[in-house]
């Protein structure tokens, strides 16, 4: 199953949000510097979706806001 994401780093808290159109708004506190806010965002999906970090994976939008999430 592939999931979309739209990331914003440096916000003041971390949440994870299904928005109506079926995309996960996801807000970090981490810059988003050398993948950190990217292991946030899985680490924020995990939780929200109650399943292991290993099982999800980036596909694509590694350096933008927009990311697709494999989830396996």
């Amino acid at each position: 199953m592939k999931i979309t994401a739209k990331v914003k780093p440096n916000s003041r808290e971390n949440t994870v949000k299904l928005l109506d159109s079926g995309i996960y708004e996801v807000k970090v506190s981490v810059p988003p510097e050398k993948g950190k806010a990217n292991k946030k965002v899985i680490e924020l999906l995990s939780a929200f979706l109650k399943i292991p970090k290993s099982k999800i994976t980036l596909l694509s939008g590694e350096t933008y806001k927009e990311k697709i999430f494999e989830i396996s």
